[in-house]
């Protein structure tokens, strides 16, 4: 690919619109300026740093490469990058960088778009507002502080339920199927109507009991932030300066998508922010949710957020939006757990070997297109730091 040196200064031209750019039908060039400049698509409310940055020290001693055991082969540090289409990488060990790769005109300054981490983000605050004491506990019925939803499918729903997508509400999270739920949340975004996806959120039948069945959905992030503003007053962004990213010494201001301009923020997506500041949230859930000595969450709360469980029965590798990542015989003793989101976004958070890698990618399309599991890179990058 060639592009400008700096696609920041690639603002105003030539970005591909979003419901192209959700499907993967954006040529490389123009998706990566798109996916570096998503806070020019739709309005944002900032979600302000505090004072001077703290920078992230760098250890003495690097890697600079590694064996990737994956599809039945070894690979390297650089197919992992190369393949998987990454544009910025970040290891992170003892609190120190042991690795930091930038590509194709990304730069450390670039504000890259967060996709589906924004989930992880916005569930993290539902634990701010217990801590708090805007929210009595994840077991409180929605309509408890969404009285607007009584006679709706959430109805009956616990925030628990909400949290883990296991709230039984109808949702077909396939962004480039007309007629889905997912696609049509994204057309109400396009529209910029405030409140209109929470009324289409409140018109969905409930097929199943709360608890039973989980069911991807970026629609009930949505309904998190919502929740969240009910509790708080505050908007999202505003409560997560306030809480969490004015004090964790983020380098940069971030952004965060607006429903419309007076409305709620897309709680699921739409984060746009820099490599170092989503490792620095990284860091934040690896000590646990404590800033200066201040917990910001419950006690526990990542763990519980973090950790599988069980749905009607079943296993559920899900926790409250955060993902819980297995080594590689299948097992999760480390507590390993990420935030992640399509075209190969994630933070990796590992407590019991201190370490955080935090991965932005350009990919050609939404799922699947990775050559090398991402999961395996983080495996291999444990065994290789530890």
């Amino acid at each position: 690919m060639t592009l400008s040196p700096d696609l920041t200064q690639e603002r105003n031209t030539d970005l591909g619109d979003i419901v192209s750019a959700y499907a993967g039908k954006l040529m490389p060039d123009v998706q990566m300026r798109t996916f570096a400049n998503t806070d020019r698509i739709f309005p944002t409310r900032t979600i302000k740093a505090g004072g001077s940055a703290v920078p992230i020290p760098r250890a003495a001693k690097m890697l600079e490469d590694m064996p990737i055991a994956a599809n039945g082969e070894i690979y390297d540090l650089y197919d992992y990058v190369s393949r998987n289409r990454l544009v910025g990488l970040l290891a992170i060990k003892d609190g120190e960088i042991v690795h930091e790769f930038h590509d194709a005109g990304f730069t450390a300054d670039t504000r890259w778009m967060s996709m589906s981490m924004a989930k992880s983000v916005s569930t993290t605050l539902v634990g701010t507002a217990i801590q708090d004491g805007f929210i009595d506990s994840v077991d409180d019925q929605l309509v408890k502080y969404m009285p607007e939803l009584t006679g709706s499918g959430y109805d009956g729903v616990s925030i628990r339920h909400l949290l883990q997508m296991t709230s039984g509400v109808k949702w077909d999270d396939t962004h480039t199927t007309a007629g889905s739920e997912r696609r049509i949340m994204l057309d109400l975004q396009v529209a910029q109507e405030s409140g209109a996806i929470m009324e289409f959120m409140a018109s969905l039948p409930r097929i199943a009991e709360p608890g039973d069945v989980w069911n991807y959905s970026t629609g009930e992030t949505h309904v998190v932030g919502a929740l969240v503003k009910a509790a708080t007053g505050k908007w999202l962004a505003d409560y997560c300066s306030e809480t969490m990213w004015s004090r964790l010494g983020m380098q940069a201001d971030a952004e965060w998508w607006l429903e419309a301009p007076d409305g709620l923020e897309v709680a699921g997506s739409g984060i746009c922010a820099t490599l170092h500041d989503y490792a620095r949230l990284g860091l934040f859930a690896l000590k646990g949710g404590v800033i200066d000595g201040e917990a910001i969450v419950p006690d526990g709360w990542f763990r519980e957020a973090t950790e599988p469980r069980m749905a009607g029965g079943s296993p559920l590798n899900y926790g409250y939006m955060w993902w819980p990542v297995p080594d590689r015989e299948g097992n999760f003793t480390d507590g390993a757990f990420s935030a992640r989101g399509i075209f190969g976004q994630y933070i990796y958070i590992n407590p019991s070997r201190n370490i955080v890698l935090t991965v932005l990618s350009c990919r050609s399309k939404p799922k699947f297109a990775e050559a090398i599991l991402d999961n395996d890179f983080f495996n291999a990058a444990v065994e290789a730091l530890s």
